[in-house]
């Protein structure tokens, strides 16, 4: 089998303990798959190898293919399908880290952390013109009460804070379950866990914040694409939006966005799910199921 993005060492090892001769391919060139994988009955990734029609093609006898992460947007899983190859993927792994990042984005938004932080290091005492806020008593809309949903819930809960759960396919039975329009009209804080799909692109658009309380913040730590990032801009401009927590972009990366330049805009480049524990659990997760799926074949 192959393993064609740098996975955590005790992944690999589990891997070649069950008698798999392990591919390791992380630091080849992505042309040279193609060769790599024609004598392999699996495949391991994580997000930069793209598993597409043309790389299945290339591997008559692949049987199962790993994503170590949530999403399968890098993985033409229909298609393999169609070829009756297995494809599994790691849902739980890094929900805890996705969350931590969220909750983190929250405070730093609320509190000026970075604005301290520079102007401190920069040789200026700004103890009387920079004051923040509480998140306490304060309302985080919540669209897509899944996994990480639930989690950032949980940890907003510990901070004093009300919940709101928007989701067209999940009811939440801890929280208070509403509409898209309920959730932008009462949030004080807006946040993103849903998949980009034709039915979520630009979910959160010029209509939507214009519904938005003044001073709200809106945070992005899923799928780029969500929000429409021209409106965002707009809205963060005008000081409708106090701050805007991107983890994630329309394109990645977003050389060149407008966003970039503007001073209210909290940003990461997509590491929603880089700690050293969730990568831990991603990679002896998606062995442990490649290994299964291979024993069922």
């Amino acid at each position: 089998m192959m393993v064609s993005d740098k996975l955590a060492p005790d992944g690999v090892k589990k891997l070649e303990a069950a008698g798999y001769n392990v591919v390791k391919a992380w630091d080849e060139p992505k042309e040279n798959l193609p060769k790599l994988i024609a004598d392999c009955d699996a495949i391991v990734v994580r997000a930069a190898t793209k598993v597409t029609k043309e790389l299945i093609n290339a591997a008559p006898k692949l049987k199962v293919i790993g994503r170590a992460g949530i999403g399968l947007d890098n993985v033409d899983a229909e298609y393999a399908k169609s070829k009756g190859i297995v494809v599994v993927n790691t849902p739980t792994a890094t929900t805890i880290s996705v969350a931590e990042l969220t909750f983190g984005f929250i405070l730093i938004s609320y509190r000026d952390i970075v604005l301290g932080t520079n102007t401190t290091k920069a040789g200026k005492w700004e103890k009387k013109t920079i004051k923040g806020k509480e998140v306490y008593g304060k309302t985080l809309g919540i669209a897509g009460i899944g996994r990480i949903g639930q989690a950032v819930a949980e940890r907003a809960v510990a901070f004093g804070m009300k919940v709101l759960a928007y989701d067209p396919y999940v009811k939440s039975d801890k929280y208070e379950n509403v509409s898209l329009d309920g959730l932008v009209t009462r949030s004080d804080f807006i946040t993103l866990h849903l998949p980009l799909t034709p039915e979520t692109k630009h979910m959160i658009g010029k209509a939507q914040f214009a519904k938005m309380k003044d001073g709200v913040v809106v945070l992005n730590v899923a799928r780029g694409g969500t929000i429409d990032e021209n409106a965002l801009y707009e809205a963060m401009k005008s000081g409708k939006v106090r701050a805007a927590c991107l983890d994630v972009f329309e394109t990645e990366p977003p050389t060149g966005s407008k966003l970039l330049e503007l001073p209210n805009l909290y940003c990461t480049p997509h590491i929603g799910a880089q700690t050293d524990e969730g990568q831990h659990r991603a990679g002896v997760m998606v062995a442990e199921a490649v290994i299964e799926k291979l024993k069922a074949k």
